[in-house]
């Protein structure tokens, strides 16, 4: 099974479209949203909108979470004044702009999606969260200790544990004394990188018949890039309230 994930639009219309376009070329059997669908750019609707007429599963974000009960806080965290004043002046004009239709289908997303696999004899069970499965604005960045990685996935029940919120893919793979595997991965931003590319990330995830939790390659995690337009997601906040540094960052990462 192929399963396609993607996370952290932040609505970016542009690449969400560029993302879509790139699927239909592979063959995929299944497909989630790991949250964050609005935010940094003029298109939550749209995005919103994209996502429920395809019928996507989709989890909450820590940002949707904020805009869809109306309130001034992302529960991001910034790293200077400056970054934390450019966050409130994207919460505020996204509240402003998102409709009321959208707004109740963003309180409507579940915190997490488990789906649980029997194969060999073996259960394997796939984890999808945003930030993590104790919050969902934990960052569980590339360099967490294992030892504390490895004991949110043995809480959370989770073999595979797949998420985003960093928007900096990465996979891990965690052997346990007993001789099985899990796997934490990140799979990065569609339509906010913060790793140096520019272009949309995503993960296709396959687990096959003969996968095992013994097995260290039982699953094959595949982060595809692909291109969009980001002149025109950048010149969309440049015409916008929002601050020209989130066109900055689109066009750097």
């Amino acid at each position: 099974m192929k399963i396609a994930l993607f996370s952290d639009i932040h609505a970016n219309l542009p690449a969400l479209e560029a993302f879509f376009a790139d699927i239909e070329s592979r063959d995929i059997d299944a497909i989630y949203c790991l949250g964050d669908l609005v935010g940094y750019n003029i298109w939550p609707n749209e995005v919103i909108n994209e996502i429920k007429r395809r019928k996507i599963p989709t989890i909450t974000g820590n940002y949707d979470f904020g805009i869809g009960r109306n309130i001034d806080e992302c529960g991001c965290a910034y790293k200077t004044d400056l970054e934390k004043e450019m966050g409130k002046v994207s919460i505020s004009y996204t509240n402003e702009i998102v409709r009321e239709a959208e707004r109740a289908y963003l309180r409507t997303l579940p915190a997490h999606i488990k789906v649980e696999y029997q194969l060999n004899d073996d259960k394997m069970n796939l984890l999808l969260v945003h930030g993590s499965p104790r919050k969902v604005n934990e960052y569980l960045f590339e360099d967490r200790e294992e030892k504390s990685l490895l004991r949110i996935m043995e809480q959370a029940d989770a073999d595979i544990l797949c998420f985003g919120h960093t928007h900096k893919p990465y996979h891990r793979i965690i052997a346990e004394a007993s001789g099985r595997y899990r796997h934490a991965v990140n799979i990065g931003s569609v339509g906010k990188p913060k790793d140096g590319d520019p272009r949309g990330c995503y993960v296709i995830l396959t687990i096959n018949h003969t996968s095992s939790v013994l097995d260290k390659d039982a699953i094959q995690v595949e982060f595809v890039r692909f291109k969009y337009d980001v002149e025109k997601a950048a010149k969309a906040v440049e015409n916008s309230p929002l601050p020209n540094g989130f066109a900055d960052m689109l066009r750097t990462a």
